[in-house]
């Protein structure tokens, strides 16, 4: 039995979890980020140090940032594989908060080691404890506890054996994953305990594909098969259970087209002709034209956000829901025939119970002529000539040609993500990686690193605004250090475009969405400069011919490039007229603000319930 730390115990067993999926096994925890400080630099700093290449550790710059890298390193494995992330006991442990939720709210596995306050409480208050007169037991850690899917905190060594494999459960669950703390004392980081020899085995930790039930698959195929006007909205959960080839036999048996959420973007290649592309408030005219007439609507891994139903506006009183998803929670939403399972093994089932049954030519070829409609639209918009200043929807044009099919794009806030899902171009499940579920502003670079650390072999195209990019710029200096190189375009308006737009369509008039001083004058800020400060090669551009040579250069070079290209706030891209519930003002003093609230009464008189029974 052998005598180590609790921090080194941890790491130990850490090097030693495995996930399996389909015969295929990989290191569930490969590394490590952290930011050492008073709290885990003697437990944690120590066992990581001994760890060596069992458990590398990687320096990042923010915890924030931390936590975007494990995340998205997560989703591109499919969920079976993640980072592990340890901070400080103080404003270390907080910054987490913001990842965690990312996290959590995406579905997506990340374990937290945050250090924490003496558990004997000898010292209290020590350097960074939280005093809560109501309990000692109280501490900035369990600021973490609404935003993780399992938390707990190891106050003694005798509790750690336990805690790990529940931790370990949970981030393996594809139902309930999501941020997973370990809180740490920091005296209990460096007790000695003798631990079993079993705890240090390599474990396996297999990931199900959980089989529907029989019964519900039935009435779901009853429902299905009575459909004229059928659509599928493919989710994240597609990509996650590797369910694409199952999709697509199933729209191409049964002349079903698919529309896809932000997560489930590349779903069906982008010309596929039943792929009609982003549904939603961010999506095209030929997706909701569809979802708007749809007698059945099947959703696959989707969880339904306010985007998707466009605030609940989007998909007809009349349409029937069958939700095909891992998580019950998320199957039942729309009052929806729930089929809870495996999204591939479900739609393989479904696919043979519908056998037989296929939508009629006409369906299929209005299919065929919004399709066509909408690429018109978008052609244009992604279009600008050589010598034209870029527009944001030019830049994304250009951006979809040097990725090319395997190359990944980035990005998570702002007005590009609504761009993004309906313009770009997916080739491949896994070229598309926009953080929606959240939003987060500052996700871009932190999680462009963590998907170039899980596909070294593609090139990762990070797009990302001046706002989104001034909240987390230092994890360029992390790409830096680390070798992780990236394409960074930053796209510089001068303001927030997205909130912008929204702050003038509820009366607000842009206020505080520009980059000026108190008189109105533009701030001499130089984001460029700044890229080049942190180490990263930079090349700027103003004209549609000199952004795609630089994103030759970039893509040919070896080290992390920015791409600094400058554009129009006000310029908006192509719009599906979908509606979102933003509540304005009941009263307001100018016209434009009662106009405002004229037209958000009259949006929200167009939400259904959904309540019919299915």
């Amino acid at each position: 039995m052998p005598r180590l730390t609790v921090a080194q115990a941890l790491v130990t067993f850490l090097s030693r979890q495995f996930s399996e999926r389909d015969g295929r096994r990989q290191r569930l925890i490969p590394a490590c980020f952290g930011i050492f400080g008073h709290g885990n630099v003697a437990g944690l700093g120590e066992a990581l140090a001994g760890a060596g290449a069992d458990l590398p550790y990687h320096l990042c710059r923010t915890e924030q940032g931390m936590v975007h890298t494990a995340a998205a390193y997560a989703r591109m494995t499919d969920r079976l594989s993640t980072l592990a992330c340890t901070t400080s006991i103080g404003p270390g442990a907080t910054n987490l908060v913001t990842g965690a939720a990312g996290a959590t709210i995406n579905r997506l596995p990340v374990l937290l080691l945050p250090g924490d306050i003496f558990a004997t409480r000898v010292a209290n208050p020590v350097l960074q404890e939280l005093e809560d007169p109501r309990s000692y037991d109280v501490s900035v850690t369990d600021a973490l506890r609404p935003v993780s899917r399992y938390w707990d905190r190891i106050n003694r060594p005798e509790q750690l054996p336990a805690a790990l494999l529940a931790a370990m459960r949970v981030l393996t669950d594809p139902a309930e994953t999501g941020a997973v703390t370990l809180a740490l004392p920091q005296d209990v980081q460096a007790e000695a305990c003798d631990w079993p020899d079993e705890l240090f085995a390599e474990r396996v930790w297999h990931v199900p594909r959980p089989r529907a039930d029989e019964a519900a698959l039935a009435r779901a195929a009853a429902i299905v098969r009575t459909a004229r006007r059928p659509l599928v909205v493919a989710g994240g959960g597609v990509i996650y259970s590797g369910a694409t080839g199952a999709l697509r036999r199933f729209a191409e048996e049964h002349g079903v087209p698919v529309a896809e959420s932000q997560a489930g973007t590349g779903a069906l290649p982008h010309d596929h002709p039943l792929a009609l592309g982003a549904v939603g408030v961010t999506g095209t005219t030929a997706a909701n034209e569809i979802a708007a007439g749809a007698d059945v609507v099947i959703g696959v891994g989707t969880r339904y956000s306010d985007f998707t139903t466009a605030s609940g506006t989007l998909f007809g009183d009349g349409a029937r829901f069958v939700n095909l998803n891992v998580t019950g929670f998320d199957a039942a939403k729309l009052s929806g025939t729930q089929v809870v399972g495996d999204a591939r093994e479900s739609l393989a089932a479904l696919d043979a119970a519908c056998a037989g049954w296929a939508t009629g030519t006409a369906y299929r070829e209005s299919v065929a002529r919004l399709r066509e409609r909408w690429t018109a639209v978008a052609d244009a918009a992604r279009h600008a000539d050589p010598d034209a200043p870029p527009t944001q929807t030019a830049v994304i044009g250009a951006v979809n040609d040097a990725a090319g099919a395997q190359g990944v794009v980035v990005c998570a806030a702002g007005s590009m993500p609504g761009d993004l899902h309906r313009l770009w171009r997916s080739r491949d499940p896994k070229s598309y990686h926009v953080e929606y579920g959240y939003s987060c502003m500052g996700y871009e670079i932190a999680g462009g690193i963590g998907v170039k650390l899980a596909a070294p072999e593609r090139e990762v195209f990070v797009l990302v605004g001046d706002g989104s990019y001034l909240m987390l710029p230092s994890e360029l200096a992390t790409a830096v250090a680390e070798g992780v190189k990236l394409v960074v375009v930053l796209v510089d308006n001068s303001g927030f475009a997205s909130i912008g737009r929204l702050s003038e369509s509820v009366g607000a008039h842009r206020l505080g969405t520009a980059y000026t001083d108190r008189a109105g004058a533009p701030l001499p800020v130089d984001l460029g400069a700044n890229a080049a400060s942190l180490g990263a090669d930079l090349i700027r551009v103003s004209t549609m011919a000199q952004l795609r040579a630089a994103l030759a250069t970039a893509t040919a070079a070896t080290r992390t490039t920015v791409v600094h290209v400058r554009t129009d706030r006000f310029q908006a891209g192509p719009d599906a007229g979908a509606w979102w519930d933003v509540p304005v003002a009941e009263v307001a003093g100018t016209a434009e603000g009662r106009a405002a609230r004229a037209a958000y009464e009259t949006g929200r008189k167009s939400r259904h319930t959904h309540l019919r029974p299915a």
